[in-house]
């Protein structure tokens, strides 16, 4: 998207504006209605808009915009951004949130698992990241946070997905090419790497922790906005936030 003047918005609200994908359930959800709740424009991008909109239809709608956002449909990145500029004039954080898990071992599954988890884990954000920049840029005080996961930062046992375990680490290294990308600019990145986080995805998942060891969404949410809150001068490039005790992390 080529960047020209700001389009005029009659009634756009100053008020931070921050991208979240995958708002409609678990940490998406969480994260939306802290930012909402703290004062900050949301768009949210969901492959089911309507099912979104029924869970904030208490909301300002001046304040919050609900798009299709489907990770493995290009097209669709595009239609969001424009769509969330021509709303609030603005992008001053983006959040990559959506994300899918897959069994694969070398035992069973097959490469289109691998295919597929590093289209949605990988190549949406990278496409995102790569979309919002340049409006980032002009925030002077942009942010990208990427949910990752401790399965990203080391590879636990047996019972972790192979494809998903790679697609987080892909994320962290795509964090830190995007901290250096947009350094200079004021942009500053991090990746949340939570342990076990109370969610729907995590219902298919082997060897996850207990029910009652499990991180809620909305512990998740408030660190994002924890790290939105943080002046350009404090830069957290990665923060674990694990469930379990281990000796690494």
């Amino acid at each position: 998207m080529a960047i020209g003047p700001l389009p005029a918005h009659p009634g756009t609200d100053p008020a931070r504006v921050a991208m979240i994908s995958g708002g409609a359930r678990g940490i998406g959800k969480a994260v939306v209605r802290q930012l909402l709740d703290n004062g900050f424009c949301v768009s949210m991008g969901v492959r089911s808009p309507g099912e979104a909109a029924q869970a904030f239809d208490q909301d300002d709608p001046s304040r919050l915009l609900i798009h299709r956002f489907d990770a493995l449909l290009p097209e669709t990145a595009t239609d969001w951004l424009g769509a969330t500029v021509g709303r609030f004039g603005k992008i001053d954080a983006l959040i990559n949130n959506a994300g899918i898990w897959r069994a694969l071992d070398f035992e069973s599954g097959d490469e289109s698992v691998l295919d597929e988890i590093m289209a949605v884990n990988v190549k949406a954000p990278f496409r995102l990241i790569k979309l919002a920049l340049p409006w980032l840029r002009r925030s002077g005080r942009g942010r990208i946070i990427n949910i990752g996961s401790t399965d990203g930062k080391r590879y636990r046992n047996t019972d972790t997905s192979i494809a998903y375990s790679v697609s987080k680490s892909a994320l962290i290294t795509l964090t830190h090419a995007a901290r250096h990308a947009g350094w200079e600019d004021g942009i500053r990145v991090t990746a949340i790497c939570p342990g076990g986080v109370k969610t729907d995805l995590l219902e298919a998942v082997p060897g996850a922790s207990p029910a009652a060891d499990l991180l809620e969404p909305e512990t998740v949410a408030e660190t994002v906005l924890f790290l939105l809150g943080l002046p350009n001068t404090a830069s957290i490039a990665e923060l674990i936030v694990n469930t379990r005790l281990e000796p690494t992390m």
